[in-house]
């Protein structure tokens, strides 16, 4: 079978494992069913995701001009604390940034290689967990806006990391933790005016990825450096894509490149 189209991050369906679908303009593969099958990759050219033109991608699927113009890409998306709709001031686009903005957000506690806090938009749980390749996780607050939830994201990230060793998460070199205690633990943290949100009474959330085998030493794939690739399939989790022979591929990192895949 033969597919081509632009890579986008992998959708998600919360199931046990999850399952995983690349999704292109008129097809889509449910990877699942592609484990322990050959998969070749080539690089063909470029497809930014917002103007569609074939120009370089400088981050997040976006080509350098779109990257620094367009509201999806603003440096609130990586900063929720900088978020200023709840003022009615514009960054970009005051339009879209309320209709992001100004709904309900949780911040949270995921283990994928270590406790880590982090923030999403309630519609994005437990999406945002899956596409971490967290094991579990937990809310810890839930808040009418995003810039609450960024200011109790700032104030936690003293007492608990807010990034992820993706290599450790990939190897599957982890621990279970109580994310019952971690998150009780900090309440104490959690900035006055967010108190009232916190959420004392869930449990966490546990998370099965569909992986036959797990990588022991990793070599990472750089599609457009490498032009193509071809591996069997052995493992999804996260954004990873993880193959036999150790490489693994970060789709979500290869948004905006146009490629062709093959299954064998």
């Amino acid at each position: 079978m033969k597919y081509e189209g632009v890579l986008r991050k992998m959708e998600t369906e919360f199931t046990d494992p999850i399952n995983y679908y690349l999704i292109f303009e008129s097809d889509f593969i449910n990877l699942n069913q592609v484990l322990e099958k050959e998969m070749e990759f080539r690089f063909l050219h470029y497809q930014c995701l917002n103007c569609g033109l074939d120009k370089p991608i400088y981050r997040q699927g976006f080509c350098r001009s779109c990257f620094f113009e367009i509201p999806q890409a603003a440096e609130w998306i990586m900063k929720p604390e900088l978020s200023k709709a709840h003022l009615d001031q514009e960054d970009r686009d005051l339009e879209y940034e309320k209709k992001v903005q100004l709904q309900p957000h949780i911040v949270y506690l995921a283990n994928s290689s270590n406790v880590k806090v982090g923030v999403t938009r309630r519609s994005q749980v437990p999406t945002r967990w899956i596409d971490q390749g967290a094991h579990e996780a937990i809310e810890i607050v839930e808040v009418p806006n995003r810039y609450l939830a960024g200011i109790t994201e700032v104030a936690l990230k003293d007492h608990v990391s807010d990034k992820t060793n993706w290599r450790t998460m990939l190897k599957n070199e982890i621990k279970d933790e109580n994310l019952v205690e971690w998150r009780d633990n900090l309440e104490k943290y959690i900035p006055e005016e967010v108190k009232s949100y916190f959420i004392s009474n869930n449990s966490e959330t546990n998370i099965h990825f569909p992986v036959l085998k797990y990588p022991t030493k990793l070599n990472s794939l750089n599609l457009e450096k490498s032009q193509q690739f071809k591996g069997k399939l052995m493992g999804i989790k996260g954004q990873y894509l993880i193959f036999e022979d150790n490489t693994v591929f970060n789709v979500r990192s290869s948004e905006g490149l146009y490629v062709s895949i093959e299954i064998n």
